[in-house]
């Protein structure tokens, strides 16, 4: 069977981690946060998402997500950085992320597969959601809860290969093995997505 186009650039993006590992030594917490920053990614192509769906309720509706969602990924990211950096709580990620300073802060390496996947959800978006018409079948109420299913289904199989991963002193093998359980994951959330949204269109 043929992969949509979004398919294709989603694995391709996917990949980009997989370079991380065997070009620039990155290690289960560099996974980590750029899957954290997926998520971030995610909530913000859903806030454009629910932008342009019909309803009077959308504008409501996307300041509560937003407020909701912030405050999961913050959550999210205390826990990842607890459970895998090398010290606990949000001042990990804030190091990691910008160091010292802000101006440094696209000289991480990592800075290349957050772009990688924010440009994957983009073509999503204009092909699917906005060239296919997707906006038509759905809502701004119904993708208020479109992300966590996702996330959570995703990271926990992530979270539970990211132990295993450490048990095991984070050999190159296991880490490329978890970047392919990712992406067969993330393949199968995203299909069984674009068939969710498939149908006749919704007003409300």
């Amino acid at each position: 069977m043929l992969l949509r186009p979004s398919s294709i650039v989603l694995i391709l993006a996917n990949l980009v981690p997989l370079g991380g590992v065997l070009l620039l030594d990155w290690q289960v917490f560099d996974i980590m946060m750029l899957y954290w920053a997926e998520n971030v990614v995610i909530g913000v192509l859903n806030v454009m998402r629910m932008a342009v769906t019909s309803g009077g309720s959308k504008w409501f509706s996307m300041l509560f997500f937003s407020v909701h969602y912030g405050l999961f990924c913050f959550a999210h990211v205390s826990a990842i950085t607890a459970l895998f950096g090398d010290t606990a709580g949000i001042a990990t990620a804030s190091q990691y992320f910008f160091g010292t300073q802000l101006t440094d802060a696209w000289k991480t390496p990592l800075w290349i597969g957050i772009v990688a996947i924010f440009a994957s959800h983009l073509f999503s978006y204009f092909s699917n959601f906005i060239g296919a018409g997707e906006y038509r079948r759905t809502s701004a109420r119904r993708l208020m809860h479109r992300p966590y299913g996702r996330i959570i289904a995703l990271h926990l199989a992530v979270i539970i290969g990211a132990f295993l991963v450490e048990m095991l002193d984070s050999p190159v093998m296991m880490l490329i093995v978890l970047i392919a359980v990712k992406i067969l994951v993330d393949l199968r959330l995203h299909a069984t997505e674009r068939d969710k949204l498939g149908g006749d269109a919704i007003t409300t």
